[in-house]
């Protein structure tokens, strides 16, 4: 078996990191006249990262289909599936300026297939079974990311009744499933070591639901608004404060999950501040865009730096049940 074509699910995160910085680049050249080479230079890099990781993993279903397979019914793994969808879509977000048609061809493509994965692997979890140690926050990425990025590529190709629609849905999902994740959380064994950075997907749920909410209003943020921000704010402290006990995995590829939540928190202060928000929000998008781009940064080099090595890739993936 070709070690390329073993590439997970998961990589796909590295799209959706580096898709949501390209977007904070592009509302810094709205508001504060940063270079447009620079937000569109890391949007082809998404692009092109999306692209080879659609090659590789098509082939890994074609030619290494057991794995492909076991990997869909892990208990964790599985719901990184969910991603493959959702990068396409926020693939259209990167193409949008220059193609609408091909844009809203991705987006109705990603938008579909994250609903069908949603159904699919929401209905297995339905028939119970399943092993609360198993429960991370990567559950959150068929119901609740999926939809969340559907309702705000809707909103951004005019589809509003849509965009609502998909919205309410990743809202109700992310509330349901915050209390069980919670739980398991709060009273379960910790969370295995290799898991750690899962844990990173949790800054993701309020500001990327608040990006959503953002692309359906209009004028000043609201409280609705405000509050998703303040929330998503609240878990970034958190994890800040666990970041030394996360760390005890060396760095990999995992550490990806942060990067979603992290650009997506930059965003959206960005965008209040386009908006006209004043106060306290000028300031926190400066330092909140410079956190996002160090962090991506270092993300990035350190995965670079596990390519030049061979190590990329994780252990295979054994084929447990649900």
């Amino acid at each position: 078996m070709s070690n390329a074509l073993r590439v997970p699910a998961a990589f796909f995160g590295i799209v959706l990191g580096l898709v949501g910085l390209g977007a904070c680049w592009r509302v810094g050249h709205r508001i504060w006249g940063t270079p447009s080479a620079i937000s569109e230079g890391i949007m082809m890099a998404a692009i092109v990262v999306w692209a080879l990781l659609v090659a590789l993993y098509v082939a890994k279903w074609i030619r290494c289909r057991q794995e492909a397979v076991s990997e869909l019914n892990h208990p964790v793994q599985c719901c990184f599936v969910g991603l493959f969808p959702v990068s396409m879509m926020l693939v259209a977000f990167a193409v949008l300026p220059y193609d609408r048609l091909l844009a809203s061809t991705l987006g109705a493509i990603g938008a579909l297939g994250q609903l069908v994965f949603s159904v699919y692997r929401t209905g297995t979890l339905w028939t119970g079974g399943r092993d609360p140690l198993a429960t991370t926050p990567v559950l959150y990425l068929p119901t609740v990311a999926g939809n969340f990025v559907s309702a705000n590529l809707a909103s951004a190709l005019g589809f509003g009744d849509l965009a609502a629609l998909f919205f309410g849905t990743g809202l109700l999902a992310w509330i349901a499933l915050e209390s069980v994740l919670m739980h398991r959380l709060y009273v379960h064994a910790p969370l295995a070591v290799p898991l750690r950075p899962s844990l990173g997907i949790q800054l993701a749920p309020a500001v990327v639901g608040c990006s959503a909410y953002l692309s359906m209003t209009h004028g000043a943020p609201d409280l609705v608004a405000k509050g998703l921000l303040g929330y998503g704010l609240l878990q970034g402290l958190i994890l800040l404060r666990l970041l030394p006990w996360i760390m005890k995995q060396p760095f990999a590829a995992s550490y990806w999950a942060f990067t979603f939540g992290l650009t997506a928190i930059a965003l959206d202060t960005m965008i209040f501040v386009e908006r006209g928000a004043g106060g306290i929000f000028p300031y926190m998008a400066v330092v909140l865009f410079a956190i996002a781009n160090a962090g991506v940064a270092v993300i990035a080099a350190g995965s670079i730096w596990l390519v030049a090595r061979g190590r990329i890739l994780p252990a295979a993936v054994p084929a447990p049940a649900r």
